[in-house]
């Protein structure tokens, strides 16, 4: 049975030195990714204060010119639609007055084309009812 200890133990410290060895390792590739994981983010820093940094200034720029833009042609297109809306209002009154005045020509034409039309039916009326009913029955 000795022997049978011998190997076991030889066995379980192999095993115990190659936990350690796993230990050390995963505590070495922790450190390690923590190295990285700072130079990564340095030069992500770097990066962003060489390049995006400048570049966010110049889209805020533009940002800033095409809001004060929008504002104006909003302004612009408020004054045009107010214009239109007040040309379109004189335009309609405009066109109602001339209704009216057109209107009121034309029914006093047509009061002077009735009052003619009655005087002359009138007229022919009267001369038929001078003459005499033979006369009239003669022409016919």
């Amino acid at each position: 049975m000795d022997g049978n200890l011998d190997t076991t133990n030889m066995w379980l410290a192999v095993m115990a030195i190659v936990s350690v060895l796993e230990a050390l390792l995963l505590v070495a590739l922790g450190v390690g990714g923590w190295l990285v994981y700072r130079r990564l983010m340095a030069v992500i820093g770097d990066l962003e204060a060489r390049q995006v940094a400048p570049l966010r200034e110049k889209v805020d720029g533009i940002l800033q010119d095409v809001k004060s833009i929008t504002a104006r042609v909003s302004e612009q297109s408020a004054r045009v639609d107010h214009a239109i809306s007040g040309t379109m209002d004189r335009v309609d009154e405009t066109a109602d007055r001339m209704k009216d005045t057109v209107r009121d020509r034309v029914w006093q034409a047509v009061g002077i084309v009735r009052g003619v039309q009655a005087a002359l039916m009138t007229l022919l009326h009267s001369e038929r009812r001078d003459e005499p009913p033979a006369a009239a029955a003669g022409r016919v």
